[in-house]
């Protein structure tokens, strides 16, 4: 059966939980310590902001999404953007299909400028589908996070809508 991206429906917040948690438990590509439950990730679906799922066989193997970069209200055109995938549905160019509907949808919501928080610790991987996505690094943020006993790097990254 062939993927599918489209927009999450509240129905699909279990499956966009299990495939969040191994990162939060198992690495360090996000901050979180505690994996957030289906009831936080269906009120994140039910937010007036883009986010999309792939599925694959009628089952969510990945998923991306655009929140507010900040709340003051001089940066309501600015989105911050995350992308993750299951364990199964990596190297395949899923991530990129995302993505590309993510920003698409960004665009047309009138959001004027993406960025993404990717920690300078993991394999390079989400460095590079950014930078195929056209961001271009904006800065570097030394030690601002402590995960799994190491202090953290985040490279923020930034593109035009």
């Amino acid at each position: 059966m062939s993927p599918i991206v489209r927009d999450a429906v509240p129905e699909d917040a279990p499956g966009v939980a299990a495939v969040f948690a191994p990162y939060v438990r198992e690495s360090v590509v996000t901050f979180e310590t505690d994996p957030p439950t289906p009831a936080m990730w269906r009120s994140r679906i039910e937010a007036p902001h883009p986010f999309v799922v792939l599925t694959i066989a009628g089952e969510v193997s990945g998923y991306a999404l655009a929140t507010p970069w900040r709340q003051k209200p001089a940066y309501r055109h600015t989105v911050e953007t995350t992308v993750y995938l299951s364990g199964t549905a990596t190297g395949r160019g899923h991530g990129r299909h995302l993505m590309t509907e993510l920003l698409k949808r960004c665009k047309e919501d009138g959001y004027r400028q993406a960025i993404a928080v990717v920690v300078a610790a993991d394999d390079g991987s989400s460095l590079r589908l950014h930078e195929k996505l056209g961001y271009e690094q904006a800065g570097r943020l030394t030690k601002v996070g402590h995960k799994q006993g190491r202090w953290l790097d985040t490279l923020l990254l930034q593109r035009e809508l």
